[in-house]
């Protein structure tokens, strides 16, 4: 079973459940909301398909596919949908209060060692991703790049170029 939440907002702009609804595939063939999907399906081409259901008639073109967040940008009759799905891991990761997904927000990022902040490759107010340089920090002689773990906007650089930290010091705050 999937659940899927639609909307005509991005992403990052949708309230909770906006418009959900449930799929499932049985033996007996495609169910939406637990109802039989009576409709009928025709791909028009590459990525592009017609969908004819309770009497309407659909024009859809999938946008956008990120198999990693289970996200789709859908233009269906000229006006444009953001969906994110769940499967039954999804839900029932959600249900026991843990956080699936490949992406998440950090909040700090902390000195792992003792040492002096090399290099900073990073601003106030830049929208970084999961695995993109922050800094250099020295140690031992060695420099150590400090990638970001998470996903998130700089809110704060707490440390400068030529700077000793100690360990678990804050070097910069997310949004």
């Amino acid at each position: 079973m999937l659940k899927v939440n639609v909307s005509n907002k991005p992403q990052a702009e949708q309230p909770e459940n906006d418009h959900a609804f449930e799929i499932d595939q049985r033996k007996e063939g495609w169910f939406v909301n637990g109802n039989a999907f009576d409709g009928d399906i025709a791909v028009l081409g590459n990525n592009r398909f017609h969908v004819i259901w309770h009497n309407q008639s659909y024009n859809i073109e999938v946008l956008d596919r990120n198999p990693a967040e289970k996200t789709t940008h859908l233009l269906i009759n000229g006006q444009h949908y953001h969906t994110t799905a769940k499967d039954d891991l999804d839900l029932l990761l959600e249900k026991m209060g843990m956080q699936g997904g490949s992406t998440q927000k950090i909040n700090n990022v902390k000195a792992p060692m003792p040492g002096l902040i090399q290099s900073i490759a990073v601003a106030e107010g830049d929208s970084i991703a999961k695995g993109d340089n922050l800094l250099v920090l020295v140690a031992m002689k060695m420099e150590n790049v400090i990638k970001s773990s998470g996903s998130g906007v700089i809110k704060t650089l707490k440390v400068t170029p030529g700077q000793i930290v100690e360990k678990n010091q804050v070097l910069l705050e997310f949004h």
